[in-house]
C-alpha cells in the first residue's frame, strides 16, 4: 500500500514533500454543530448528509462513544463506522468504490480516477467517492481537484477524520503549519486514538510548532 494512499485514508505516515509556499485559499464557509476549527470552517458552506437518517444516527453514537473508547474499543468502533462511511446504498456503487480503492493501492490513480468520477456521477452525496477521489488526485500532483474534492467530501461528511487528515498531510506539504496543525487537532477531536493525526502534531511540536498536546 502506497505512503500518499496511506497518509490521506489516515493510515500510515505523513509525507513531507516540498510544496512549502504554493498559495492555497478557500472561501469563507458556514460550520456544523460539532465544534470545529477555523480550517473546517473554512471549508464547510453547505453541509449536507450522504447517508440515510437511520446509519447516521448510528455513526453518531459511535463516534459519541469513541471520545471515550478505550483503544481496543476505539480499533472496533474505527472499524465499524468507516464500514458504514463506504455504504453507498447500491451494491453496485459500492463495487465502483472497491475499484477505485483497490487501483490507489495498486498505483494505479488514471483507473481508480475512472471508477471514482464514474461513482460520484451517479452517486454526487456519497462522501467517500469524493474522499477517495482525492486521494487519486493527490497521486497525480493534481492538488486543486485534491483539495476540491476533499472539500466536497468533508461539505457532505464534516465528522470524517481520515478526510481532516488528509487536508492536514496537504497543508503541512504546503508549509502551511498552523491550519495543518488545525487540522490534525481537528482530527484527534473527532477521534482521540487516531494514532496518525497524534503523531503528525508531535512532529509539528518536535518543529516548534503549536501548543502542548
Amino acid at each position: 500500500m502506497s505512503l500518499i494512499f496511506d497518509a490521506l485514508f489516515g493510515l500510515g505516515p505523513v509525507q513531507s514533500l516540498d510544496f512549502a509556499g504554493r498559495p492555497v485559499t478557500f472561501p469563507v464557509m458556514g460550520t456544523r454543530t460539532r465544534k470545529l476549527y477555523p480550517v473546517v470552517t473554512a471549508l464547510l458552506l453547505t453541509v449536507g448528509n450522504s447517508l440515510p437518517a437511520v446509519a447516521q444516527s448510528s455513526v453518531d453514537e459511535m463516534l459519541e462513544a469513541l471520545q471515550s473508547a478505550e483503544k481496543a474499543e476505539a480499533i472496533r468502533l474505527t472499524r465499524d463506522i468507516e464500514r458504514v462511511w463506504s455504504q453507498s446504498g447500491s451494491t453496485a456503487l459500492d463495487m465502483l468504490l472497491r475499484r477505485g480503492r483497490d487501483a490507489l493501492e495498486e498505483q494505479q490513480p488514471d483507473i481508480a480516477i475512472e471508477h471514482l468520477t464514474a461513482l460520484i456521477d451517479h452517486a454526487p452525496d456519497f462522501a467517500e467517492g469524493w474522499h477517495a477521489r482525492a486521494t487519486a488526485f493527490y497521486m497525480k500532483d493534481l492538488y486543486g481537484p485534491a483539495l476540491s474534492d476533499l472539500e466536497k467530501a468533508l461539505t457532505l461528511n464534516p465528522d470524517n477524520y481520515n478526510a481532516m487528515f488528509g487536508l492536514g498531510v496537504m497543508f503541512q506539504e504546503f508549509g502551511d503549519t498552523v491550519r495543518a496543525e488545525q487540522a490534525f487537532r481537528q482530527v484527534l477531536d473527532l477521534h482521540p486514538h487516531h494514532e496518525n493525526a497524534t503523531k503528525a502534531l508531535e512532529r509539528l511540536k518536535a518543529e516548534g510548532i503549536g501548543r502542548t498536546l
